[in-house]
């Protein structure tokens, strides 16, 4: 009755936002448009200071007149803002969502795919400069940025404050929404589906593994962006070489598949044979799901970007342009996996994370276990990051008295998440994260002029 409701819910809101325009739908060429202005518009920043950002976040760039000072305000370092962001970025959309893409739209998706992280960097250094130029600090000493920031002060700037009081209050809802589902429930369904079907003992135990996936997460959530920082500093780095290293081995146990695989790959780009829908129905496939995947343009990493010690707003927003790029690394790396091993062919596309783990199989058996590993890890660093982005845009619309009610009903949405069905979470993950970049997208476009300025000031100090 409950799963009748939601679904019921989902695709009555769905048919609005994703109505097609020429094939596409909606939303996602709402995306791609975005992040080719952005490239071009802010020339090609993509690349211009992407030895920048690896400078900054491995302390190599503390000579240039931009740099960090002690007493600049802020919560966490350049690193962790970063790792607290990807720990949310960087989650099962890049495997379980990059498998389902290419088992709907083929091997050419996976092109698309990686294009789309590649120009959503771009989007992603125009809002995180937002988020830092507006960020401000509450009461008790807390950063609040992103865009229920940016939206509703920014717009006020240039003359548009209940233009801009309203996109803020409904890009809160679709974030709050964006949290519980596509970063919660999808990662705890995910998990709890590839754990009861790795490990024979716990088939039957759906509802303990959810239980308990839930309770770890309570424990992280009342540290706030401190202990998430924290968190996401340990593991972040570790589930993304653990997941490269595997990703490796498939690809090297079947590389005799290599040729005909990158054959398929780039063949397939440009006519969308093996994708349903065709040509345009494969383009639109990878870019919702590239868009899933590195969150770029959708103002969800702003909120955690805020919180980095800086007082030079283009720095942080730099530093973000690593985002998208690993989010890209990660989707070519899966994308090729499940396609070297011929674990896409026909597949269900409702298998989710179960296509990848026929990819491990085809090294050994065993070897599923440690996609098993990997998953987890994956799932739980996503969800404490999204925790903390529904926990400000509850803030938003509630206030901090009402929080402990909130962390309650994030916990409980995380255990019915782990016994759902997939295709009504993917659906309701969709609809609430992509949503939230209608109302980001709109004031990105304008307050283009001042992202602009930021950023070439802040060459000219380099």
């Amino acid at each position: 009755m409950f799963q009748d409701a939601v679904i019921g819910l989902v695709n009555a809101l769905s048919a609005v936002l994703f109505f097609n325009i020429g094939g596409f739908p909606f939303i996602v060429l709402w995306l791609i448009v975005a992040a080719f202005f952005f490239t071009f518009y802010l020339r090609g920043v993509n690349a211009r200071l992407f030895k920048n950002a690896l400078q900054i976040v491995t302390g190599q760039a503390s000579h240039d007149k931009n740099r960090d000072h002690k007493k600049d305000v802020g919560e966490v370092s350049h690193l962790q803002a970063l790792l607290s962001a990807l720990s949310a970025t960087v989650g099962l959309g890049s495997i379980s969502g990059i498998s389902f893409g290419v088992a709907v739209g083929g091997p050419g998706a996976i092109f698309w795919m990686v294009l789309g992280g590649l120009l959503g960097m771009a989007t992603k250094f125009a809002e995180v400069t937002l988020s830092m130029t507006y960020r401000r600090i509450d009461a008790d000493g807390k950063v609040q940025g992103g865009p229920f920031q940016y939206i509703g002060h920014g717009l006020s700037d240039i003359g548009w404050p209940k233009f801009g009081k309203f996109l803020s209050l409904v890009f809160a809802v679709f974030c709050l929404g964006g949290a519980i589902g596509g970063g919660n429930m999808f990662q705890s369904n995910q998990a709890v589906k590839m754990m009861t079907q790795t490990f024979a003992p716990l088939h039957e135990a759906g509802q303990a593994l959810s239980l308990g996936f839930a309770v770890l997460v309570f424990i992280v959530l009342k540290g706030s962006i401190k202990r998430i920082g924290k968190v996401a500093e340990a593991i972040v780095p570790l589930k993304g070489i653990l997941y490269l290293l595997c990703a490796i081995v498939v690809v090297g146990a079947n590389i005799s598949n290599l040729g005909h695989t990158l054959s398929l790959m780039v063949s397939e780009a440009f006519t969308g044979n093996a994708a349903a829908g065709g040509f345009i129905g494969m383009i639109a496939i990878a870019f919702k799901r590239a868009s899933f995947a590195n969150e770029a343009g959708l103002g969800s990493a702003p909120i955690a970007h805020a919180a980095a010690k800086t007082d030079v707003p283009v720095r942080e927003a730099v530093v973000a342009l690593l985002e998208p790029f690993f989010a890209a690394i990660i989707a070519l790396l899966t994308g090729l996996m499940v396609t070297i091993s011929g674990a896409y062919i026909g597949a269900d596309h409702l298998e989710g994370v179960l296509i990848a783990g026929k990819a491990f199989e085809s090294v050994a058996p065993w070897f599923s276990v440690m996609l098993a590993i990997n998953v987890f890890v994956f799932a739980y660093s996503t969800t404490i990051g999204w925790s903390y982005y529904g926990e400000i845009a509850w803030t938003f619309l509630f206030g901090r008295r009402g929080i402990a009610h909130y962390q309650i009903l994030f916990c409980i949405a995380t255990f019915f998440g782990g016994v759902l069905n997939f295709g009504v979470i993917l659906d309701l993950s969709d609809l609430f994260i992509l949503g939230m970049s209608l109302p980001n997208i709109i004031v990105l476009y304008m307050l283009r002029k001042r992202i602009k300025d930021a950023m070439l000031g802040y060459m000219k100090q380099m």
